[in-house]
């Protein structure tokens, strides 16, 4: 698999420390050094494959460590802080990522046999070994930067081919499963949609678990089960990174921003954030200015 890495590593060498577009729809690449406050964030379901270096995701209390030998995959929205590595010789992190379009896999599972494995209440993150083909697939893809006018052909037969290879993988599941409207991670991922949209609403979960066709209880569980969260606690985490953002790029005052995503105490939002980002807002604010004029 050596090959298929370094060949990785040439096609994604023009990848920036941030989030830079490849011109293939919902492909993605990064590298270097990224910003610690860029990394606690909010993170789109997507499968993440490691090409150097190596990547720490915590959601909640669980925490996952990855590297070229593995892939990572979150199936729902979900609040996490991560954490990058330089390869052990120096060389910069280096990943590409795919975002995961529900609606691609549910086409995909109408051409597959209901093999997958069902886990039960297991979460909506996990990491996986990188397989062979898996990489062959993504060597395919990757190609396309330097095809452009082939993009829109062939583009779609090969996230195909990266679905179907995480598919027949130990977390296929959790792809089949958030592509079935009936499943309960896709009901669970219905509530979470609901949360982000709503989140400086006062939450009642009896309503969630009610429109996800749960009692309480079980609601809780499952959300438990998929996010590492409480439904409360996704909700704070959402409304913190809201307001983490409004201070930061959009210059509010602390009480603002507080009002903003829902808070009726600032003295309370400045203690759950601090809580949460190690620091009060005022400080957390300069301590990003000084990490991006560096």
């Amino acid at each position: 698999m050596d090959d298929q890495l370094n060949e990785l590593r040439t096609l994604a060498a023009r990848a920036e420390n941030r989030r830079t577009e490849t011109g293939i729809p919902r492909v993605a690449m990064v590298q270097g050094a990224i910003p610690q406050h860029h990394l606690a964030a909010v993170y789109d379901p997507m499968i993440n494959l490691i090409l150097r270096g190596g990547k720490s995701m915590t959601v909640g209390g669980r925490s996952l460590h990855y590297d070229p030998a593995t892939y990572f995959v979150m199936s729902v929205d979900l609040p996490a802080a991560g954490a990058v590595h330089a390869a052990a010789n120096g060389d910069p992190y280096l990943a590409v990522s795919l975002t995961l379009d529900a609606a691609i896999i549910a086409n995909l599972l109408g051409d597959l046999p209901d093999t997958a494995e069902r886990l039960g209440e297991a979460n909506a993150f996990s990491v996986a070994p990188v397989t062979r083909e898996l990489l062959d697939a993504w060597v395919r893809m990757l190609r396309l930067m330097n095809r452009p006018a082939d993009i829109a052909a062939l583009a779609p037969v090969y996230e195909r081919e990266i679905l179907y290879r995480v598919l027949q993988g130990p977390m296929g599941w959790m792809l089949r499963d958030i592509a079935l409207p009936d499943s309960a991670l896709a009901r669970v991922n219905l509530a979470i949609q609901q949360i982000r949209r709503d989140y400086a609403e006062p939450l009642r979960v009896e309503d969630l678990a009610g429109s996800a066709a749960m009692s309480v209880s079980a609601f809780h569980r499952r959300f438990k089960a998929v996010t590492a969260l409480s439904p409360l606690q996704y909700q704070k985490q959402i409304r913190l990174l809201q307001a983490r953002t409004l201070l930061v790029a959009a210059g509010y005052s602390v009480t603002a921003a507080a009002h903003e995503v829902g808070y009726q105490s600032p003295t309370q939002f400045s203690r759950e954030y601090a809580r949460e980002f190690g620091c009060a807002p005022s400080r957390d604010v300069i301590r990003i200015a000084g990490e991006m004029r560096s």
